[in-house]
């Protein structure tokens, strides 16, 4: 059983959604059930990579940055957000209170420690703030995972 985690941009608009859902779905199809996958259940490529993950089949494990990291989510996403979760079958939850950059590259991290590889919904641009997924991918580099770098050829965030 592979286990797979996913970085990625967040507030892709729908267009770049459903390109990057193909991308993805493309890229785990090979791996059937027999996956595991990870995610922080973000709106965006977090939340594309989960609901490819339980379609095919496979169990869901979510990493949760912060007690406070669902407030802090778009209120659009929390219906979404809600019914991934529901469906996760290991939560881990970090001690931080706060939705911030420390609490999400915390996240990160044990997203990348718990992972055998990474998916990278990507552009392959420096990191918008601390712990965006230019960081995410610089940490799975240095633990020396293998990141697969999925984006839309052409697209800008």
């Amino acid at each position: 059983m592979i286990r797979i985690g996913i970085t990625g941009h967040r507030n892709l608009a729908p267009e770049v959604s459903d390109h990057v859902a193909g991308l993805v779905r493309e890229h785990l199809e090979p791996h059937g059930h027999a996956m595991v996958g990870l995610s922080c259940l973000a709106d965006g490529a977090d939340s594309v990579f989960a609901e490819v993950v339980l379609e095919a089949g496979a169990p869901l494990e979510a990493v949760i940055p912060a007690s406070g990291y669902r407030e802090a989510l778009p209120v659009e996403h929390h219906t979404l957000y809600d019914r991934l979760l529901a469906q996760a079958v290991l939560i881990h939850e970090l001690p931080h209170t706060a939705s911030e950059p420390r609490a999400h590259m915390a996240a990160g991290r044990l997203l990348v420690e718990r992972s055998d590889r990474i998916l990278a919904v990507w552009d392959g641009l420096p990191a918008r703030g601390p712990g965006g997924t230019a960081d995410v991918v610089a940490y799975a580099r240095v633990l020396e995972r293998p990141v697969t770098v999925l984006w839309p050829q052409g697209v800008r965030r």
